[in-house]
């Protein structure tokens, strides 16, 4: 087998984090490809021959504990990392092994993340999910719901499992979720992980930044509406434009 033979890929990070990464990580496919990522994003790494949770190999105690050790990492002829990256002591406890080290943001050419889905028939519901990591990124709650009602069209609301949203969809399985957004006709959302994998499954994406770097940070795709503080009437414009193309291509 060739020095390469077995790769390990470390990807830590948010939803959104990990799917930029995405790109990357695909490339840097070897004949044995192994992900370790964080548990809720393993049904999105469809492409790695194993994947497993972070959580679960022990990398957290490296550099903390004195005697810790993972006997996996021996096991690779290269591993790509993107977790430890900026902490001294885990790169001195890893020394010796085959790592080479990412940092954290994504370079701005890395490519168009996409999950592969089965194909679905288009409905007709648009999928408004007003919530994110931090208060900073959401635009009002009651901006979304004047969006809504005056849209014009069936909306769905989603909601992660502990976001407060009455009658909304919560899947669960980020697998699933993506499924599911991929037969919606428009996302609406604020810069957020769900907002990356609509744009992933190639829906069309309104992505609404309020404090952060789009040029960084944004969903990536040829479908993706950045929109900078908005007001109620640009995203309604913006949400007609593109529900106007898709019922153009439909004729």
């Amino acid at each position: 087998m060739s020095p390469v033979g077995r790769r390990l890929l470390i990807r830590p990070g948010a939803i959104g984090d990990v799917l930029l990464s995405l790109p990357a990580l695909e490339a840097s496919r070897a004949p044995y490809t192994e992900v370790w990522a964080p548990r809720p994003l393993l049904p999105l790494i469809r492409f790695a021959d194993r994947t497993r949770a972070i959580a679960d190999t022990g990398l957290d105690l490296l550099g903390v504990l004195e005697d810790a050790c993972v006997p996996e990492l021996e096991t690779f002829d290269s591993i790509y990392s993107w977790y430890g990256a900026n902490r001294p002591e885990f790169r001195e406890a890893v020394r010796g092994l085959p790592f080479t080290f990412f940092p954290a943001l994504p370079p701005p050419s890395e490519g168009i993340p996409k999950i592969p889905v089965p194909p679905a028939a288009p409905q007709e519901f648009t999928v408004i999910h007003p919530f994110a990591s931090s208060g900073r990124k959401r635009w009002p709650l009651e901006n979304f719901r004047e969006v809504a009602a005056r849209l014009g069209v069936p909306v769905e609301w989603c909601a992660g499992p502990e976001e407060p949203l009455d009658h909304a969809v919560r899947i669960e399985d980020l697998y699933d979720l993506a499924c599911w957004l991929s037969a919606a006709r428009l996302y609406i959302g604020n810069d957020s992980g769900i907002a990356h994998l609509a744009a992933a499954v190639g829906t069309p994406v309104l992505a609404i930044f309020l404090s952060t770097d789009p040029r960084i940070w944004a969903p990536r795709g040829p479908r993706v509406t950045v929109l900078e503080h908005p007001t109620v009437t640009q995203v309604l414009d913006a949400a007609r434009h593109v529900l106007g193309e898709h019922a153009a291509r439909l004729r």
